[in-house]
């Protein structure tokens, strides 16, 4: 039988796992604008995601990518600050930005913006195969979102729109399940909900703090 480990706990073993905080955060915003881009609410209504983006999908994510910073999580943290901001981005965007572009050429100017971020989701997907299922769905699923709107707004195609908004209401769904599986799995200790990790996530990575939890310690 080994001796039991008598190490002292690093202040970071102290830290709650911030990853179902900042899920939640993102899933609950990209749910209510991919609303809006599937059509399935008034388009005049569009206000409605401007706080929730502030303050749900940005601040809250963003604390949790400086607990992810703390917990020594470079993809957790890489992602949570980056999406937090993306989130306060857009907001400043539609409030201050978008009303003031050239009517005929505001869609390339968004398309850009949204290009942008694909660029970023698409080389997190391929860090996210270090993770696990339920977090790999989530980056998949966000790449295609932004890649399909991005196409949507170049091309001005409303159809192409919806098709990405329901894409982002997948994502949204994805993300619900990973943080709504994190935060079980913790609370209950034991991996009550699967993550489905895969075969690169069971290789130790040399580094306290792996990537996005969802498995009980």
């Amino acid at each position: 039988m080994s001796s039991p480990d008598t190490s002292p706990a690093t202040p970071a073993d102290a830290i709650a796992d911030p990853g179902p905080l900042g899920l939640a955060g993102f899933a609950a915003t990209t749910f209510v604008l991919s609303s809006f881009n599937a059509h399935l609410i008034d388009q005049n209504l569009l206000a409605v995601v401007l706080p929730l983006a502030l303050f749900y999908g940005g601040l809250a994510q963003l604390l949790a990518g400086l607990w992810e910073f703390r917990k020594g999580n470079t993809f957790g943290s890489t992602a949570f600050v980056s999406y937090g901001a993306f989130w306060l981005s857009y907001a400043a965007y539609v409030k201050f930005v978008a009303g003031d572009l050239p009517a005929a050429t505001a869609h390339q100017a968004t398309g850009l913006y949204l290009l942008i971020w694909a660029v970023f989701t698409v080389y997190m997907t391929v860090a996210a195969l270090r993770t696990n299922g339920a977090i790999l769905a989530v980056f998949v699923t966000l790449s295609l979102t932004f890649i399909v709107l991005t196409i949507a707004e170049f091309s001005q195609s409303t159809g192409t729109t919806k098709v990405g908004g329901w894409i982002g209401l997948i994502t949204a769904v994805c993300a619900w399940y990973a943080s709504f599986a994190a935060v079980t799995n913790a609370t209950w200790k034991q991996n009550v909900l699967p993550v489905w990790p895969g075969a690169g996530a069971k290789i130790s990575l040399g580094q306290r703090g792996g990537p996005v939890a969802g498995e009980a310690h």
